[in-house]
């Protein structure tokens, strides 16, 4: 099922979803080393780092919907597809929250509950990658029709036959 939301032939979501993914694993990374003695900045660029993994997320998040909502109902793909979007869901409201309560506190540092939180976020988000690949490289969403080891250029032209859909 080839991908609805493109840019110069290729699929938008998984342009978009590298950020979030590795700007949250580094602000629980900045916070783990804040937590154990790491320098006092770390705290503050975490917590932007959160900031700015929420808005992309917020963007994967539209730019998937257009292709969750292209699947089939009843389908193997669907039911993946929807607990993909629902661990995401997941992860950006832990995140959220972690983001909220840092935001008007004294120090953007966050304490061991809130590591924690972020923690188990990250944990929803790998098992969600893994759900992605699983719709990407098992069931085919998101892949242009016509792929293959020889497929020409996205950046080519649309022969006729691939406009038209004749030769199917």
């Amino acid at each position: 099922m080839e991908s609805r939301l493109k840019v110069l032939g290729h699929p938008v979501h998984p342009m978009l979803v590298m950020f979030p993914v590795a700007l949250f694993v580094t602000a629980v990374l900045f916070d783990v080393i804040d937590a154990v003695g790491g320098p006092d900045f770390l705290g503050e660029v975490a917590y932007w780092n959160i900031t700015v993994g929420l808005i992309g997320g917020l963007l994967a998040a539209a730019a998937g919907s257009f292709d969750l909502l292209a699947i089939p109902t009843g389908t193997r793909a669907k039911r993946v597809g929807l607990l993909h979007a629902g661990a995401n869901v997941a992860v950006i409201l832990l995140f959220a929250a972690v983001w909220a309560v840092r935001l008007n506190a004294d120090s953007r540092a966050a304490g061991g509950a809130l590591i924690a939180i972020e923690v188990v976020a990250v944990a929803i988000l790998w098992v969600s990658a893994w759900l992605g690949g699983e719709l990407v490289d098992r069931l085919g969403v998101g892949v242009d029709r016509d792929a293959n080891l020889d497929a020409p250029s996205s950046l080519r032209p649309a022969t006729a036959s691939r406009r038209t859909g004749e030769g199917r």
